[in-house]
């Protein structure tokens, strides 16, 4: 993992910084972004967001996604780390 390196993510009108060595869901939480999260571990789907732009990479082997949701763009912001600089629509998908 590259921590020093950091990609553009652009969230409810906002452009943030996003570590490549965090979760999505740690970058949107540091920066009082009010974003629903429970288990953390990409089981639960309560913090299921939908990529605009971008790619992400998974913490886990198989995220709680179907694979049609990831091709829609969903994505688990508490298990997915950014790999290029992200768009990321409000919770839900």
């Amino acid at each position: 993992m590259q921590g020093a390196r950091s990609v553009q993510l652009d969230v409810a009108g906002r452009t943030l910084q996003a570590p490549t060595d965090q979760t999505l869901l740690h970058t949107l939480l540091g920066a009082g972004i009010s974003w629903p999260a429970s288990c953390r571990n990409g089981t639960c789907r309560r913090c299921i967001g939908r990529l605009t732009r971008g790619q992400v990479v998974y913490d886990i082997a198989w995220p709680g996604l179907l694979p049609e949701e990831k091709a829609g763009g969903c994505v688990l912001p508490c298990v997915a780390r950014p790999l290029s600089d992200l768009g990321l629509e409000a919770p839900g998908c």
